[in-house]
């Protein structure tokens, strides 16, 4: 096998591992804590369908392109001959840098940012725009948790905590919840699937459709399987996430968020500031809604998930700077 081809491959599978380690639970996180009780391969099932249906979508509408044109770029600027992000040709092995430092961080769960650790090495000049983009996201999604939560929090979320749900309401929250995962999932995908395809050529071929989307779907069993890893912690730290209600609700304004920024443009963008914002926003006026006050817990809290997520911006800038200086 050819050396680039290699790189390429297993680029693509380290990245795929370490992207899905790493965000999937942003998006699944608080729908796998609201429904432990089921068995991993239903939740698997239904992740699995969305997520082949969303790739396939894609690949037939952009002619080959499966990432919603987030490496390709906007025409006429753009195109498959000229994308955005171009694919190294050839190949070297210090690609293989980026997915492997995410594994790693990921392992000490770290929710650090896949699209500035990847896609930056790809395309060093692309990182002010997804940097802008990123931070007016967790801003957006920061503002909307705090306003809605401030209004629904003393209805809502005090009822949930004080009641636990009936049978006949859990029927109809789990559909809800299902349909907003169902949407929120599509959305993370139309993002996220740039992180990974970054490895493999803009226009993929029906058999290298086919491996790479083998290779996520048992990626994604194995997060399952798991119930998520290191940072599932983050998700259930927060109050009430495993209540399916509060989900529905969490994933509902999550998937708003990020279809309005799917539709802005096509600079990729980090989910996981939006991710953490949205929780830090929801956290604050929960408590302050519940309890009249802010400890410094709470505000401590939203100051470290922010500072990891920053320190994965610091950790993509300083790998690109490392490439230079050993390449010279």
């Amino acid at each position: 096998m050819d050396f680039s081809l290699f790189v390429m491959w297993t680029g693509f599978l380290m990245a795929s591992f370490s992207v899905i380690g790493n965000d999937v639970i942003q998006t699944l996180g608080t729908f796998m804590s609201s429904n432990e009780k089921r068995p991993w391969w239903v939740l698997y099932i239904f992740a699995g369908t969305i997520l082949t249906a969303t790739l396939i979508y894609s690949w037939v509408v952009n002619n080959g392109d499966v990432s919603y044109l987030r490496l390709i770029g906007d025409p006429p600027e753009y195109s498959l001959e000229n994308p955005k992000y171009p694919l190294p040709d050839p190949f070297a092995w210090y690609y293989l840098l980026p997915p492997l430092v995410l594994l790693f961080i990921t392992r000490w769960g770290i929710p650090v940012s896949t699209s500035f650790l990847i896609l930056t090495f790809f395309k060093p000049a692309g990182l002010e725009d997804m940097v802008i983009k990123s931070v007016i996201g967790y801003a957006v999604a920061f503002g909307a948790a705090i306003i809605v939560y401030m209004i629904i929090s003393r209805v809502l979320e005090k009822k949930f905590i004080e009641n636990p749900i009936s049978t006949r309401q859990r029927q109809i929250w789990t559909f809800l919840q299902w349909c907003s995962t169902g949407f929120l999932w599509t959305q993370w995908l139309a993002q996220d699937f740039a992180n990974i395809y970054v490895y493999l050529p803009r226009q993929l071929g029906g058999t290298s459709l086919i491996i790479s989307l083998i290779i996520l779907l048992t990626m994604l069993a194995f997060i399952f399987y798991v119930k998520g890893g290191a940072i599932q912690k983050i998700v259930k730290s927060k109050t009430n996430t495993s209540d399916i209600r509060s989900a529905t609700i969490i994933d509902l304004i999550y998937g708003i968020v990020l279809f309005f920024f799917k539709e802005v443009n096509n600079i990729p963008m980090s989910t996981t500031w939006v991710f953490i914002g949205l929780l830090a926003g929801r956290e604050i006026a929960v408590r302050w809604r519940l309890d009249k006050k802010l400890t410094m817990i709470e505000i401590k809290g939203v100051l470290m998930d922010l500072g990891k997520v920053t320190f994965g911006l610091v950790v993509s800038i300083a790998l690109v700077f490392f490439i230079r200086w050993i390449t010279v």
